[in-house]
């Protein structure tokens, strides 16, 4: 497995990890089990699986090692 590869891999496990557990922190609070997480964490939780997204993808078009 080459370099490369091992670093989008990396980061696609990140982004699903993000998004993840940023859809299912906003689900709990709509539901009313975690009323005390400010909205401002899970913002911060989706711009997390935006940014490791957008490196994924450059790194797996642009970023040839």
């Amino acid at each position: 497995m080459s370099q490369s590869s091992k670093i989008n891999r990396a980061l696609n496990q990140a982004f699903g990890v993000f998004l993840g557990v940023a859809i299912a922190v906003w689900v709990l609070r709509g539901i009313g089990i975690f009323t005390s997480v400010p909205g401002g964490v899970i913002l911060l939780l989706l711009l997390g699986a935006i940014v490791t997204g957008i490196l994924s993808y450059l790194q797996r078009t642009w970023w040839r090692f």
